[in-house]
């Protein structure tokens, strides 16, 4: 069978990621390091000729795979499936806001429990299980209906967490010891039955941005 290379990249920096906001399903774009942070991605894999890039239906993945499809004449190919979770009423908060109002729900939250639903907000609560079968889900259906050799997908860190745990065979209810950075790449392959990791967390090619803002 034929092997497919994913490059799987969490989207850049929002002023909401810099306030340690949960996100979820709310629509925030890029914030101005963001944007550098997607040019350095574009600049990174300027010498891998993808064959397609998949993104979430998000501002905040839309805006950092742009330059991806620019740069490969391609045309992005949204998927909502690649959505990060939702957390419901949640959504918004810093953690110690949560903590506060919500602590039977943060308790769960930071215990990664399977199947509590957080109460809702704007948009209804998933559940950690639920979440993670659509995350996996999404990534089954684009490997396994696909024929291109190269792919970038797009999406956001609990993804990125689904992911890297299907890969490493992880408990989803294990506590996290593993890096998810803004604008990563992260590689891997599909060899018709198994996801395989190759490389994790790799920003060396955001060094750029750190040596412009030096010389500015």
């Amino acid at each position: 069978m034929q092997t497919t290379e994913i490059f799987l990249i969490r989207h850049g920096e929002t002023d909401w990621n810099k306030e340690k906001r949960l996100q979820g399903h709310l629509d925030i774009p890029l914030n101005a390091e963001g944007f550098l942070q997607a040019q350095a991605l574009r600049a990174g894999l300027s010498e891998v000729a993808l064959d397609a890039v998949f993104s979430s239906d998000l501002l905040r993945a839309r805006q950092t795979a742009e330059p991806l499809t620019m740069a490969n004449g391609l045309t992005l190919q949204i998927d909502s499936d690649l959505r990060e979770r939702c957390f419901g009423v949640m959504e918004g908060m810093r953690r110690p806001e949560i903590a506060e109002r919500f602590p039977l729900d943060f308790a769960a939250l930071n215990n990664r429990d399977l199947d509590v639903r957080y109460p809702a907000g704007v948009n209804v609560a998933e559940t950690l299980s639920e979440f993670s079968a659509r995350a996996i889900g999404a990534l089954q259906r684009i490997v396994r209906n696909t024929r291109h050799r190269r792919v970038a997908i797009v999406s956001h860190g609990g993804v990125l967490d689904c992911f890297y745990r299907h890969a490493e065979n992880i408990d989803l209810r294990q506590a996290r010891d593993f890096d998810i950075f803004n604008a990563s790449i992260n590689r891997f392959t599909w060899n018709g039955t198994q996801l395989r990791l190759i490389e994790w967390a790799d920003v060396s090619h955001l060094n750029a941005i750190s040596l412009d803002e030096v010389d500015r």
